[in-house]
C-alpha cells in the first residue's frame, strides 16, 4: 500500500522539482566566499530567471570592484549547473570577487557577487603541523634507546716455523777446526822451509 502511494506521488514530485528549478533565482553555488582556489575551478550555479535575455560571469580584484574581467557570456540558460571552468593559473595570486549578472528582457538585471576568493597557485598548501605537546608525546611513546654492540677482537698469531740450517754459518767448533788446520799447515811449511835451507848449505 505504501509503495503504491509513493508511486502515485512520484510524477508529482518530479514535476515540482523541475518547476522549482526553473523558477529558482540566479545564484553562484560554488566556489563560496572565503574559499582558497588553485588551478582549474568549476563555477557552479544557475541562471534561471523569468524573461532571461543574457548573462555574464566575470571576476575582479577584491581591492578594485569597478574593473571586471569576463570569464563567460551567455545568450541562453545553460543546460547544466556548471557555468564555466575558471583557469586561476592565468592570473596572479591574490583576493578576488566573482560576479554574475543576469540581464532580463525588459532591461533589468540581477547581480550576484561571491567575494573574498583567495587564489593561491604559487603558494603551497600549509601542511599539518605537530604541536610541541604532540611531539613530546610521540617521543615518549617511542623512546629511542641506542644500543652499542661490543665486539671483542682476539688476535691470532701464526705459529713460527724453524728456518733451515744456514750452510755458511760459522760455529765455534768450525772456528777451532780452522785454527788447528791453519797451525798444522804453518808447521808443515816451516819444516819444509827449514829443510830447504839446510840442503842449500850443504
Amino acid at each position: 500500500m505504501l509503495n503504491s502511494t509513493i508511486a502515485m506521488f512520484k510524477p508529482l514530485l518530479v514535476l515540482s522539482f523541475i518547476f522549482f528549478a526553473q523558477t529558482a533565482a540566479p545564484s553562484i553555488l560554488s566556489p563560496q566566499s572565503g574559499q582558497t582556489l588553485r588551478g582549474q575551478v568549476e563555477i557552479i550555479g544557475n541562471l534561471n530567471a523569468p524573461n532571461f535575455s543574457s548573462a555574464e560571469l566575470a571576476f575582479s580584484y577584491a581591492s578594485d570592484a569597478n574593473s571586471w574581467f569576463a570569464i563567460q557570456t551567455f545568450t541562453q540558460i545553460p543546460t547544466t549547473q556548471t557555468l564555466a571552468t575558471w583557469d586561476t593559473a592565468l592570473i596572479a595570486d591574490g583576493d578576488y570577487d566573482l560576479h554574475l549578472r543576469v540581464v532580463l528582457q525588459d532591461g533589468a538585471s540581477q547581480d550576484i557577487v561571491t567575494s573574498d576568493l583567495k587564489i593561491r597557485n604559487d603558494t603551497l598548501p600549509v601542511a599539518d603541523t605537530v604541536t610541541p605537546t604532540e611531539e613530546s608525546s610521540l617521543l615518549s611513546a617511542a623512546t629511542l634507546t641506542p644500543t652499542v654492540d661490543i665486539i671483542t677482537v682476539t688476535p691470532i698469531f701464526s705459529t713460527p716455523t724453524s728456518l733451515p740450517a744456514n750452510p755458511v754459518s760459522v760455529t765455534p767448533t768450525s772456528i777451532y777446526g780452522y785454527l788447528a788446520r791453519g797451525g798444522l799447515i804453518a808447521l808443515v811449511l816451516f819444516a819444509l822451509f827449514s829443510l830447504i835451507l839446510r840442503l842449500r848449505k850443504n
